[in-house]
């Protein structure tokens, strides 16, 4: 390593400058980690919210039972959970709230869910489901009511980021009989020694619980109360699990190991070549329209933008940074990772701001990115 300060300064500068009220980051080759730091409001092991970087670990939880025949990727989801059979494709929604539906033409499988592609949304990014959150009142948070929403478009038509990996972590519960926190923790997090990692903060993580952050008006930062429900109906896979940069630093160490960390193997090499791989053919992603301003900023994608089983494929290099085919994406209080299997580095990048895709946030996690690259 030639400058590891400079990635250190990237954190720094990123926090001096007012971009994040706190940022904590790791990064890691084949040989092991190469930078662990912290700037501001975050520690190196404060507890975070990874929101939707929670998605790749169900995906992983998901092929681990698909490795041992409990389910294939085109099996019609319905023989798992028979209450996804209910979704239908939304027709219109009324003046008065009336909601019209229609049966689909296929069935959703577990190969439509991990890729985005079952026809369901999120009423951040999806007016329809916005609109029908709206005609039916508020939907209880983490529950069934939750994953209820009508179906956008036919299963396999179209990608629209959605609810797809809650309903992957209900098939997981209902393939292995085991509620999605206690089958993570005994086939991921404790093999991978992930020790503050969960949908429940655990008395030891309590106390390093990082404030999830607004800017407020002229300038600043104001933390607020934000915490997903500990007793969920639902331990949602999608997007509510609790971690630590260092923890799941070992989950993407993890698959840039092609399924093996420190000598213990969790999935199979041909199992993290396929998750790694587009798996949603023709179709490529579609830009992300914030409906929830508070929420989420706006996101585009780059042309040709795919998703493999749970994770954004990079189509082309970016100058100075990750390889074409690299693996990404993030979470909603903007964090974010990388896994470049063709440079074998990987990066973890956290603060915890609202809305999702704070442009400030996203440059200095660049630049992050920049400096992990120019220091190998």
């Amino acid at each position: 390593m030639n400058d590891v300060q400079a990635i250190a300064r990237s954190l720094k500068g990123a926090v001096e400058a007012g971009d994040v009220p706190g940022v904590a980051a790791a990064a890691a080759t084949a040989d092991g980690t190469i930078f662990e730091g912290a700037a501001g409001a975050l520690k190196l092991d404060s507890v975070i919210w990874i929101a939707s970087m929670t998605k790749a670990i169900t995906g992983a939880a998901a092929m681990q039972m698909v490795e041992q025949g409990k389910f294939g990727l085109d099996t019609p989801a319905a023989d798992i959970v028979p209450e996804i059979a209910r979704k239908e494709v939304l027709v219109s929604i009324d003046a008065d709230g009336t909601v019209k539906t229609r049966p689909a033409k296929r069935p959703i499988t577990l190969r439509h869910l991990l890729t985005h592609t079952s026809g369901m949304g999120y009423d951040t990014w999806d007016a329809d489901i916005f609109r029908y959150a709206q005609a039916k009142g508020p939907l209880k948070p983490n529950s069934m009511e939750m994953l209820s929403t009508p179906l956008l478009a036919e299963p396999g038509e179209r990608w629209e980021y959605s609810i797809s990996i809650d309903w992957a972590g209900l098939m997981v519960e209902a393939a292995s009989g085991m509620k999605l926190d206690r089958y993570m923790k005994d086939n991921l997090f404790d093999p991978l020694q992930m020790p503050d990692s969960g949908f429940k903060i655990g008395p030891a993580m309590r106390p390093r619980k990082a404030a999830v952050h607004v800017r407020s008006e002229g300038g600043g930062f104001t933390a607020t109360d934000h915490e997903l429900n500990q007793a969920p109906e639902v331990f949602m896979g999608g997007g509510a699990l609790y971690s630590t940069i260092g923890d799941y630093l070992r989950f993407t160490r993890m698959i840039m190991g092609d399924g093996t960390l420190d000598g213990v193997q969790v999935l199979k090499p041909e199992t993290v070549a396929l998750m790694s791989r587009n798996a949603m053919g023709d179709v490529s992603c579609r830009p992300l329209k914030s409906q929830i301003p508070g929420r989420s900023t706006d996101m585009n994608f780059v042309d040709g933008m795919k998703w493999g089983l749970t994770f954004m494929i990079n189509p082309a290099a970016f100058p100075g940074a990750r390889s074409a085919g690299s693996l990404s994406w993030g979470g909603l209080a903007n964090s974010y990772y990388w896994i470049d299997p063709v440079k074998k580095v990987t990066g973890v990048w956290a603060t915890q701001l609202l809305p999702f895709y704070d442009a400030r946030a996203v440059a200095a996690f660049e630049d992050f990115e920049r400096s992990v690259y120019a220091a190998l």
